[in-house]
């Protein structure tokens, strides 16, 4: 089985694992491993879904509540944090890395790939380079977007047709996630992606040791 706990901090693992850039280079090892992204930035929200019974399996699938990810790609979502923050938003962060232990009951659950990728540690939720998230006001307040989280209809599309109010509330999160270096999946609004997810070779974390 792939998956296994890595007892080790952050500056211990960031040097024991290390992955090639496109361009043939070493990436950074200090930006290959996992970090909390609340320890980056504390006013990013984390309410992990699948930490919960509220998701689309009714089960609480993950034993943890901290959400880590690649420190490149955390750094990354630190600065669309802030580029909302300036404008009076936050960012509530819905799943981050997810191990492929849990990614497998999900697809078990739900064995549909357009929704729900099958379990592979090079994908890019297990290796820890993409967000499911949304935007909130300062206090936390969710905006209106055109649907709810892990909506498997069309209206999860990013295309899908939205109220004028929910239009904006989108183009600020997308612009925001863009800007900072992310890209958008097409039939989930809520899930961005690190533009350089394929620099990161797979990599297992114990989210419990990054509390």
């Amino acid at each position: 089985m792939y998956l296994h706990s890595l007892k080790t901090k952050r500056h211990t693992t960031a040097h024991h694992f290390s992955s090639k850039s496109q361009g043939g280079q070493r990436m950074n090892t200090l930006k290959n491993g996992f970090i909390n992204i609340q320890k980056l930035d504390p006013t990013i929200i984390v309410e992990l879904k699948y930490a919960t019974t509220d998701n689309f399996t009714h089960q609480v699938i993950y034993d943890f509540k901290t959400a880590i990810a690649r420190i490149g790609t955390a750094e990354k979502l630190a600065t669309a944090s802030n580029l909302l923050r300036k404008q009076g938003f936050r960012l509530k962060v819905w799943d981050a890395y997810r191990p492929v232990s849990a990614q497998k009951r999900l697809f078990e659950v739900y064995p549909d790939p357009t929704f729900v990728a099958l379990p592979d540690p090079n994908f890019s939720h297990q290796k820890g380079v993409t967000f499911d998230l949304t935007i909130t006001d300062p206090t936390g307040k969710e905006l209106e977007m055109q649907s709810g989280f892990d909506d498997f209809s069309a209206r999860a599309h990013r295309d899908f047709e939205r109220t004028p109010q929910q239009a904006k509330n989108y183009q600020l999160l997308n612009s925001a996630m863009i800007a900072a270096g992310f890209e958008g999946y097409a039939a989930e609004w809520w899930d961005f992606r690190d533009t350089e997810k394929d620099t990161y070779g797979p990599l297992a974390a114990d989210p419990n040791d990054y509390q």
